[in-house]
């Protein structure tokens, strides 16, 4: 799934995120700024979510979490994000996914959902910071942990087909999505481990 996503994102910048990251450039707009105004977005979109406007929150949500393309396309553009910007988009991410899954939590808690929903947001919110953590760590380490189901894209697609499920009166479809997901970030975190386990060049005796 995760290279069927890669496909279709690559399809996306090539059409849709390269003129519009020029564009920003060209009147002044850093990556940076795009990384901060895209996580202000989630928020909004998790607000709304929060509240019970699902379809308004799926697709403020959904449109703000595309920025995570655009600044890295606008990086790349200008040469590189340098490490400063490259720890802004990480902690902005994690701040973003915090909202989206808190977001869920209070919803599914204030419906009343009976699907057990809120456990698997929490499953899904604590293992896609560890999916995150692992290739962090990792990279740092010299390791590889460049794998994984459920990436950070396909996560959001997720979340985004559930809310969308709910908005259209199906109770089920939300929880049932954040299971899915719960499930694939718990198997993708220990993709990562074991790979960056089998990437280790162990020292000849």
């Amino acid at each position: 799934m995760a290279k069927i996503v890669q496909s279709t994102a690559r399809a996306v910048v090539a059409y849709g995120v390269d003129p519009l990251a020029r564009l920003l450039l060209r009147i002044g707009v850093s990556p940076n700024a795009v990384t901060i105004a895209g996580t202000v977005g989630v928020l909004i979109g998790s607000w709304f979510g929060a509240r019970g406007h699902l379809l308004w929150g799926t697709v403020i949500v959904t449109a703000c979490a595309l920025t995570d393309v655009l600044d890295g396309t606008m990086a790349r553009m200008r040469g590189g994000s340098g490490k400063f910007g490259a720890l802004l988009d990480s902690s902005m991410d994690r701040i973003a996914d915090g909202a989206v899954f808190g977001a869920v939590v209070y919803y599914l808690a204030t419906e009343g959902n009976p699907y057990n929903g809120m456990i698997a947001a929490l499953i899904s919110l604590v293992f896609g910071q560890v999916v995150s953590y692992v290739k962090a760590r990792a990279e740092s380490l010299g390791l590889n942990a460049d794998v994984g189901i459920a990436e950070r894209l396909e996560r959001l697609l997720i979340v985004g087909a559930g809310g969308l499920l709910g908005a259209a009166d199906q109770e089920w479809g939300l929880p049932a999505a954040l299971w899915v997901l719960a499930v694939l970030s718990v198997i993708t975190a220990f993709q990562r481990l074991i790979h960056a386990a089998r990437s280790e060049k162990v020292p000849a005796e």
